[in-house]
């Protein structure tokens, strides 16, 4: 959803795909909501001990805002409609306070304002109107699921006692941009949509596998990997699909599942030792979520063998690499590759 308010579609993004029970009790015991002049409906609690006590705010805002413009609050975010279907919900998606603005009040009646009446350590509970989100006149309709959740969306927010400035909450975003795609790709995951998907993958996967000229380059392949691997007095394991690996360091952490994140090391090599690609090159490791074909199906299987701080040898045939396209100048057509690796870390 978008709101009318540039401030507040920055709000409702750094949140990610925005609860929490102590602010639900004080909604339904905190008596009457108060209301701005702007027409938020809002209420407040500071934390006393291990309870919240309402605290009142003068019709005109709070008067000690001025002094916390440009700075940034520290809060988990929860916005439902106005019969609790949740909308976004940064607890639940993101794990940890996330960075709130504090602008100058160009519009009224939108979140930023709401935000304004919050102290750091406050907790809010926040009324709006969808008309009053969504002008008439943007020419954006409403959302006909607002319509039926009451016209209404509630905005609950927890802050930390803490303010933070702009060069602490852009430090910040990586962290909240990684958690935020893996919410993302958990509930990619859980829909049918999904799985058909990645059965339909698979099932491409395999016919492509057992196609003759495939079945005959997997049999060629495999008699020049295990003359390499002879030469090169390596130990090795071989998987059903034909791909040789051998554990050069044993990691002692969690083996990746599909759709996590890993992170990887690598240097990749042709048979004959000319490189093609490391990730020396950019200085970090490459990252990527594992089963989604992101990568070569070789690296899909064979990153999914390894524990986290695992560096691993993958001897990995064409057919499951680059084929018989290849990969540019460096990687012919029908190349089996050499893979040193090391799984640096499953998010």
């Amino acid at each position: 959803m978008r709101f009318s308010s540039r401030s507040a579609q920055q709000l409702a993004l750094a949140a990610g795909l925005l609860g929490f029970a102590s602010l639900t009790a004080c909604n339904k015991d905190g008596g009457d909501y108060a209301k701005t002049k702007s027409g938020i409906e809002y209420k407040i609690f500071k934390k006393v001990g291990n309870g919240y006590e309402r605290r009142e705010i003068g019709p005109d805002g709070d008067p000690t805002y001025k002094d916390r413009v440009g700075k940034f609050l520290l809060g988990n975010m929860r916005y439902t409609t106005g019969k609790d279907s949740v909308l976004q919900n940064t607890r639940r998606d993101v794990g940890l306070p996330v960075p709130l603005p504090l602008q100058e009040l160009k519009q009224k009646g939108a979140p930023d304002e709401a935000l304004s009446l919050l102290q750091p350590g406050d907790s809010g509970v926040f009324r709006f109107q969808v008309d009053s989100l969504i002008k008439p006149k943007s020419g954006q309709p409403v959302p006909p699921f607002l319509r039926r959740g009451g016209n209404v969306v509630m905005m609950y927010v927890a802050t930390t006692p803490k303010l933070i400035t702009q060069e602490e909450a852009q430090a910040m975003q990586p962290e909240l941009q990684k958690r935020a795609m893996a919410a993302q790709m958990k509930q990619r995951m859980a829909s049918p949509e999904y799985a058909k998907q990645m059965q339909e993958q698979k099932d491409a996967q395999a016919k492509a596998m057992a196609a003759p000229e495939v079945v005959a380059q997997l049999k060629s392949d495999d008699a020049v990997l295990q003359d390499y691997i002879k030469k090169n007095n390596l130990t090795v394991k071989k998987t059903p699909s034909g791909i040789y690996y051998q554990v050069l360091k044993a990691g002692t952490g969690a083996t990746p599942k599909a759709g996590q994140t890993v992170s990887v090391n690598y240097n990749g090599t042709l048979l004959s030792g000319k490189q093609f690609d490391s990730s020396e090159k950019t200085g970090k490791p490459i990252e990527f979520p594992i089963g989604q074909g992101a990568v070569i199906p070789g690296w899909d299987e064979g990153i999914a063998l390894l524990n986290k701080g695992t560096r691993a040898i993958l001897l990995i045939p064409s057919p499951l690499a680059y084929g018989a396209r290849g990969a540019g100048a460096d990687i012919p057509a029908n190349a089996p590759l050499k893979f040193e690796v090391e799984l640096v870390d499953v998010q």
